[in-house]
């Protein structure tokens, strides 16, 4: 099981990530993933840290956030000027 403040610190950057995703109107398939990915934290974050759901379901939801990030992170890289990436 991951830390929990390991998911904490997740959840708030694919929250930010997506606000910023919204905002630069990337595109849709990033934007869903990102949105997938935080709707999925936030529900594990209100689950006890013990319950079978959250055990099942965090490895890969790790995974599929850092993804989605990942994803976000080249995209925006990809459109930013010069020396501000």
């Amino acid at each position: 099981m991951p830390d929990p403040m390991e998911i904490i610190h997740l959840r708030r950057e694919v929250k930010t990530a997506l606000e910023l995703a919204v905002v630069a109107l990337a595109p849709e398939a990033v934007v869903d993933r990102l949105a997938a990915a935080a709707g999925v934290l936030e529900a594990v974050a209100e689950l006890p840290t013990d319950a079978a759901p959250l055990v099942a379901l965090v490895p890969r939801t790790i995974q599929r956030a850092r993804a989605a990030l990942q994803e976000w992170h080249e995209w925006h890289d990809r459109r930013a000027p010069e020396g501000t990436a």
